[in-house]
């Protein structure tokens, strides 16, 4: 049995904000990407116990301690579930195939998320690795690449740039309406004026 003021090292692994609320604690706590605090495990079990909390302790964060992840959730983590950005890293370039196959079944997702993305920005080159990425999750790394690779030229006729645009922070020059004939005014002579 844990003490359950014991503080236990969490860490936001997913690439944006999670945050939470225990309200029975007057709890409202954010953790920023890749930002670890201590938290009671009180504060852990409280939130395990809310809508989405185990979601968000299971998915999103990681708890560095095994014990309170046993006590928690009465299930002994996967390897995967503690893998850092450097243990992605080397997976998808010198991981075989097997224990590739092994961290898609296993893996969180934010562990997936970071899978997907690491697979576009190194780039992946091992072609057996982005056909399981494209079979386990539909996300196509050939493509993906594909696309961030492609430059757009600016000579495109539907889509043509002007310097004003490049320093406006404008993506494209705007449309130019072409000069409406004026209308009638339901005069019969052309009004004189003053020079």
């Amino acid at each position: 049995m844990i003490d359950r003021n014991a503080m236990i090292k969490v860490i936001n692994k997913f690439n944006g904000i999670v945050g939470y609320d225990v309200p029975e604690l007057g709890v409202n706590r954010t953790f920023y990407p890749k930002e670890s605090k201590n938290i009671s495990y009180n504060e852990l079990e409280r939130l395990s116990y809310l809508p989405g909390g185990e979601s968000i302790l299971k998915d999103y964060l990681e708890i560095t301690d095994e014990n309170a992840i046993l006590e928690l959730f009465n299930i002994k983590t996967e390897p995967e579930y503690h893998y850092s950005e450097n243990d992605v890293k080397t997976l998808l370039l010198s991981g075989s195939l097997d224990q590739f196959l092994d961290c898609l079944d296993f893996a969180p997702p934010v562990i997936l998320d970071m899978i997907k993305d690491m697979a576009v920005n190194l780039p992946l080159n091992d072609m057996a690795k982005r056909e399981a990425i494209k079979n386990k999750m539909g996300f196509d790394v050939t493509k993906a690449i594909e696309i961030k690779n492609t430059k757009y030229d600016g000579e495109d006729e539907n889509h043509t740039e002007n310097e004003n645009s490049k320093h406006s922070g404008r993506r494209a020059t705007p449309i130019k309406s072409e000069e409406a004939p004026a209308a009638p005014s339901g005069r019969r002579y052309k009004p004189v004026t003053k020079e």
